[in-house]
């Protein structure tokens, strides 16, 4: 299967087995200022933040614990959920601080899930920031929260998602964007690699991001022939990030784009559907349609 298969088809199962390598959060998380840190309660609300020893702990727990004092936080709330094969864990909570750390009070049948009422309430009335990797299989229910929420986040998502009917209305109204990173392999419960697609996403402004340059913004004309395909319907395909400044119609493009700021540099998606292009009668793959602002 290809990477774009395997996490769809988490999405579809009841257990997820994608979990963060620490790696993979240290390489995001040091590219945002430590200023947006500065007394603030982080809530990871999808991980287990502790075991016997690291290689046991969610990456995300441990990035925050080994640079809390360096980050400047004021506290970490971390809760996970029971019914998940995440290290074989019951529902847990923790609360991280300058004194110490307790483990969090939580009422009898608590489930630990993200969308449980005290899960919620902690959301709500604590959390300033919100950094996990959700579950793969209820990405829809977790974005919806989240985004609902009004809070800062930065989570780890199918890369597809800009082009995914579910989520392309939150990339429009300008709710989320690509973080700078996406997130290739993944680890099971059983400690093994495991190659996915996946990408941050995140509503922290980002100034210059690196992957600008991925961008070929240029006058029509001066795009090559091969990237400038149109469809059955005249519709043009603007491919391997080769996007008009001088088109005034909609065209359609790839998640690439997307992920890559196109939105940023005065393009807007003009409809909440994803658009699938025919060419010479066969259907090809999804994209968005987008237009110069």
């Amino acid at each position: 299967m290809s990477q774009k298969d395997v996490l769809q088809k988490a999405q579809r199962t009841e257990n997820d087995e994608f979990y963060t390598r620490y790696e993979d959060v240290e390489k995001e998380l040091s590219m945002y200022p430590k200023s947006i840190w500065k007394d603030k309660v982080v809530f990871c609300n999808c991980d287990n933040a502790a075991d016997d020893g690291e290689g046991n702990t969610s990456a995300f727990a441990l990035y925050f614990v080994r640079n809390f004092t360096e980050l400047g936080l004021k506290k970490l709330i971390c809760t996970h959920y029971s019914g998940a094969a995440l290290f074989n864990q019951n529902a847990k909570g923790y609360i991280f601080t300058k004194r110490g750390f307790r483990e969090l009070e939580y009422p009898k049948g608590y489930s630990g899930s993200f969308d449980d009422p005290l899960s919620l309430k902690i959301l709500k009335e604590e959390a300033d920031i919100v950094c996990t990797n959700p579950p793969f299989s209820r990405a829809r229910d977790y974005w919806k929260m989240i985004i609902e929420s009004r809070k800062k986040f930065l989570i780890i998502s199918n890369i597809t998602n800009p082009i995914t009917p579910t989520f392309i209305p939150y990339f429009k109204n300008n709710q989320v964007w690509a973080g700078y990173n996406r997130v290739d392999w993944f680890l099971n419960p059983k400690r093994e690699l495991v190659r996915a697609a996946g990408s941050w996403y995140t509503n922290i402004p980002i100034k210059d991001r690196p992957q600008y340059n991925h961008l070929k913004i240029m006058p029509l004309k001066d795009i090559p022939a091969k990237y400038k395909k149109f469809d059955d319907s005249k519709t043009l395909l603007a491919n391997h990030c080769h996007i008009p400044n001088d088109y005034k119609r909609p065209f359609a493009v790839s998640a690439r784009s997307i992920l890559n700021g196109l939105l940023e540099k005065g393009y807007k998606i003009i409809q909440n559907t994803q658009y699938f292009p025919y060419v010479n009668g066969k259907k090809c793959f999804g994209r968005v349609l987008v237009q110069k602002k």
